[in-house]
C-alpha cells in the first residue's frame, strides 16, 4: 500500500480504481489491522435523536428537502428531545447526537437551552449536532453552550460535483469553510461524503481524500448514495456496497485514529453490511433514539431501515452480532484522541 499522507491526486485515482475494479481484500485487512491497533474490539455506540425533518434546503438527493410535499413533518420539544436522552442514559449511551433538516424553528437559544440542560443531567455525556450549516457566531454559540461535536459532510470535494446534487442558492465555499469554523472554534469535527452519488468520478473521490487529508476531521461519515422517490434522482441506482467499503477502508489507511461510522446506509443496501463496514475499518454506531412514531419519517432515501423495538432489545441484539465478529460494545463517550495506544 502507498504512503496516503503523501500519495498525489494521481495516485489515489490509481489505488481507488484497483481497489473497486479487483479483490480489496488486502485493503480491508489492513484498515482493519489499523483499527484494532489503535481501538481492539471497542466499536463506539451512538445515541442518535433526529429532532426535525423540516429543512430549508433542496438538496437534489434529500427526501426530506423543502419542496418536497409528500413528508410528514415533525418537530421534537426540549422535553420529548429530553425524554429521548434519558431512556438512552439510562441504557448506558454517552453520547447524545441530535440530528435535523436546517429549521429555523430551532433558534441558537433554544438549541443553547437543550445542550445546557443536557450537560447539567449528564455532565459525563457528549453532545454531538448535527443541523447543517450556520454562521461562525452560531457555531460558537452552541460550542459554549457546551455542544463537544458537530457533523456536517462535506458531500463532495469537487465543486462541479457539488453543483450537480444541490441548488444554485447552497455554496461549496461555505460548506467548506464551515468546516474550518467549526475545527478552529474547538469542536470534534466530522465531514464526510457519499459514494456513487450522481454525476460522480473517481477522481471527485481522490479529491475527497485529499480534502481529508488537509481537514484532519476527527470523524467522517460515508455511505453510499441511496435514491429517494421523491428527488430528481429518483431513477439513479444506488452506491454500490463494495465502493463504499473501499472509500470507509481507504479513510482509515488515511486517518488512522479518526471515528468512522458504520452507517445505517450500508445495512440497508446490503444484509450485514453494517458489519462487512465494521471490518474495513469503521468503528462507530448509532442506534436510533428517536421516538418509534417518527423514525419512517426521517427519511432522506428510500429503504431506510426503521426498527420499531425497545432500545434495549436492539443493544442486545447488537452485542450478539458484534461478538460473532469478534467485536464488543463499548457505552463510553469514546472521545477522538490524537493517539489512543
Amino acid at each position: 500500500m502507498m504512503n496516503l499522507q503523501k500519495a498525489t491526486k494521481t495516485e489515489l485515482v490509481s489505488l481507488i480504481e484497483q481497489c473497486f475494479s479487483g479483490d480489496a481484500q488486502e485493503v480491508f485487512a489492513e484498515a482493519n489491522e489499523i483499527k484494532m491497533q489503535h481501538f481492539g474490539e471497542k466499536v463506539y455506540i451512538r445515541g442518535l435523536v433526529e429532532i426535525t425533518n423540516y429543512c430549508r434546503n433542496n438538496c437534489f438527493y434529500c427526501g426530506i428537502r423543502a419542496s418536497n410535499q409528500n413528508v410528514k413533518r415533525y418537530r421534537l420539544e426540549t422535553a420529548k428531545i429530553l425524554e429521548c436522552c434519558k431512556s438512552g442514559y439510562e441504557l448506558g449511551f454517552r453520547t447524545f447526537v441530535l440530528q435535523g433538516g436546517e429549521d429555523a424553528y430551532y433558534t441558537d437559544e433554544y438549541l443553547g437551552g437543550i445542550i445546557r440542560e443536557l450537560k447539567k443531567r449528564y455532565p459525563d455525556a457528549a453532545v454531538t449536532l448535527s443541523l447543517g450549516e450556520k454562521s461562525y457566531e452560531s457555531y460558537k454559540r452552541l460550542f459554549e453552550a457546551g455542544a463537544d461535536r458537530y457533523l456536517l459532510r462535506h458531500e463532495t470535494a469537487s465543486e462541479d460535483h457539488y453543483q450537480k446534487l444541490h441548488p444554485q442558492e447552497l455554496s461549496f465555499s461555505n460548506r467548506q469553510e464551515s468546516l474550518l469554523a467549526l475545527k478552529a472554534i474547538g469542536y470534534q469535527t466530522g465531514a464526510g461524503f457519499m459514494v456513487g452519488s450522481p454525476g460522480q468520478r473517481i477522481e471527485n473521490l481522490a479529491e475527497d481524500l485529499l480534502f481529508l487529508r488537509e481537514l484532519k476531521p476527527q470523524m467522517v461519515g460515508i455511505g453510499p448514495f441511496i435514491p429517494h422517490q421523491d428527488t430528481r434522482f429518483a431513477k439513479m441506482a444506488a452506491g454500490d456496497l463494495h465502493q463504499t467499503l473501499c472509500m470507509l477502508a481507504l479513510t482509515r489507511i488515511l486517518l488512522p485514529t479518526a471515528l468512522l461510522p458504520s452507517t445505517t446506509a450500508l445495512g440497508t443496501i446490503a444484509k450485514g453490511g453494517m458489519e462487512q463496514g465494521l471490518l474495513a475499518g469503521g468503528n462507530v454506531i448509532m442506534p436510533n433514539l428517536s421516538p418509534k412514531q417518527f423514525r419512517k419519517d426521517y427519511s432522506l432515501y428510500d429503504g431506510k431501515v426503521h426498527d420499531s423495538s425497545e432500545v434495549a432489545e436492539r443493544l442486545e441484539a447488537l452485542a450478539k452480532r458484534l461478538k460473532i465478529i469478534d467485536l464488543k460494545i463499548d457505552m463510553s463517550r469514546g472521545d477522538y484522541k490524537e493517539k489512543i495506544l
